[in-house]
């Protein structure tokens, strides 16, 4: 399920490896957390831990200072550091760092509405790039930049917040990996070997902090960021797994949620959480994938990879071949090939660029989809960067959810799904594998509800969205009562409130600068079909 922004994402397992398959986020405090917390004392302790770190986090405030050099954010950015438990059943315990950063409110003073907080999924992902929406001045977030300080934060685990790590980063991105759909019943018990060895692997490198990376908790960090920026109420935006943290938060402090967008919807039901949900991604990022491949078809006059769609998929599969029989480059097998071509079906920016780089290919230069495939070595800290992104992708939805411990029920459920939607299924199934054998006590998901207080939350969805399928929308649009859905009818881009459409870009900024919604759900036509 995760979505970190990037244009393409590749993560592995050991030397035999997968890869990542889109996925997969005031005033003192009394305690109202608390009547938002239904079950046990475990929980009302947590609603507790949370007001006692929310208070001492309002009282210090947040130091703000140019951000360090090595960040990579861009001038007028400032950075600082909230403080908050490892374990908020225990608030006087140990205590870990969270980084945030923000850009100020560009209006005058009475256009300030506070700051709005951004979450752009994952798990694992960094929303620290998000305030460089205002120093970048992109035409979408003008109106809104000038009502909202724009905060962006590392979540708990992730970059500079108390990272966490599974594997030794140049490991992790070794290539070529085995290629994802077994041949033999040998090929899959290499893949839970090494699927065992991953969780293991968490455990020894980040094992005080696996406990503790769940959803749950990310949200009463969230909600001590809130505290710490002095807001009363929290403005959130969150796209992807980041609108499952916004549901979970709503779910907990319903009363501190003052505006909420979520963007390409996670489906919050317990049941799906998360295996279902991972087999639900297999069903659509097919669809998708057969939706470029479509629309590459239509356009053969200039990417001259077949006039049908069959046509696209037969070059598709002979590419796979080659490479499985000998890795192009030396590099690039098909698990690369994957992670590279998931790319296209997460985000309609990537059609004409994909299409042009396998075209080459096909055409005689291998180059360009060599260099694009094959991860680069040199770059520790990309690497490094990558394999934390994926340990918190793992941890958290491994931790946060009880998982199939039989490894004949993953066997049986992918092996059926492969059949008929064979692009992402063995691929994801490895990547979530190490959930069978998870070594911390996995728990219960929040049960996502609406709470007194909660306002109106704006929901935003494309129908033929592949990492977040569609009914994940309508499931929380159920769950939040008074939330209004924004459906973008025949679009499959995953997040779409930072995509030119205006039918969807107006009622997202009313919302933000005065609340207003529609008075019933509203379908929008989908956003510009990518052009060669």
């Amino acid at each position: 399920m995760r979505r970190t922004g990037r244009a393409r994402r590749v993560a592995v397992l050991g030397s035999a490896g997968t890869l990542i398959a889109g996925t997969l986020i005031a005033g003192a405090l009394s305690a109202p957390a608390a009547s938002a917390h239904s079950a046990g004392q475990g929980q009302d302790r947590e609603a507790r831990g949370t007001a006692i770190a929310a208070d001492r986090a309002e009282k210090a405030g947040i130091d703000w200072k140019n951000c360090d050099a090595d960040w990579g954010l861009p001038q007028g950015i400032q950075c600082g550091w909230v403080t908050v438990p490892l374990d908020y059943a225990k608030p006087y315990g140990k205590q870990i760092k969270l980084a945030v950063d923000r850009v100020a409110s560009t209006g005058t003073k009475e256009e300030r509405q506070g700051a709005l907080v951004y979450n752009p999924g994952g798990p694992g992902g960094s929303g620290l790039r998000f305030p460089a929406r205002v120093t970048n001045k992109a035409p979408l977030w003008v109106k809104t930049s000038k009502a909202y300080d724009f905060v962006g934060f590392d979540p708990r685990g992730v970059g500079h917040s108390a990272p966490i790590s599974c594997i030794d980063p140049q490991e992790f991105v070794k290539a070529p990996k085995a290629d994802p759909v077994p041949d033999s019943e040998a090929d899959k018990r290499a893949q839970r070997k090494l699927a065992a060895e991953y969780a293991d692997g968490c455990a020894e490198r980040s094992g005080e902090m696996l406990p503790h990376m769940t959803t749950p908790n990310t949200a009463r960090d969230l909600d001590v960021i809130r505290a710490g920026l002095g807001e009363k109420k929290l403005n959130f935006l969150g796209v992807s797994y980041g609108t499952y943290l916004g549901a979970v938060y709503g779910t907990l402090f319903p009363s501190h949620v003052r505006r909420m967008v979520v963007d390409s919807v996670v489906n919050p039901s317990r049941e799906k959480i998360w295996y279902e949900a991972n087999l639900d991604q297999d069903v659509a990022f097919q669809m998708r994938w057969d939706d470029w491949t479509a629309w590459v078809a239509k356009n053969d006059a200039t990417f001259h990879l077949g006039a049908t769609q069959a046509q696209v998929q037969q070059q598709w599969l002979k590419l796979r071949a080659a490479a499985k029989k000998s890795p192009l480059g030396g590099v690039v097998g098909p698990a690369e090939l994957i992670g590279f071509f998931q790319s296209a079906p997460y985000y309609d920016s990537q059609w004409v660029p994909i299409a042009q780089t396998w075209s080459k290919y096909v055409a005689g230069d291998t180059q360009a989809l060599i260099d694009a495939a094959s991860p680069d070595m040199s770059d520790i800290a990309g690497n490094a960067s990558s394999e934390n992104g994926n340990a918190v992708y793992t941890a958290v939805e491994c931790t946060d959810a009880k998982w199939p411990s039989s490894w004949q029920k993953w066997d049986r459920d992918n092996t059926r799904l492969h059949k008929d939607y064979p692009f992402m299924t063995w691929a994801n199934a490895w990547m979530n594998l190490p959930c069978a054998t998870w070594p911390v006590k996995q728990q219960t998901p929040v049960n996502v509800k609406t709470g007194k207080g909660l306002p109106a939350v704006l929901i935003v969805q494309a129908t033929r969205d592949a990492a977040t399928p569609y009914p994940g929308a309508v499931e929380l649009h159920q769950r939040f009562k008074g939330s209004r859905l924004i459906t973008e009818k025949d679009a499959g881009s995953h997040g779409v409130t930072n995509l030119v459409n205006p039918c969807i870009n107006e009622r997202v900024d009313a919302y933000l600068l005065s609340g207003t919604v529609d008075s019933s759900d509203v379908t929008c036509g989908p956003h510009a079909t990518p052009k060669p």
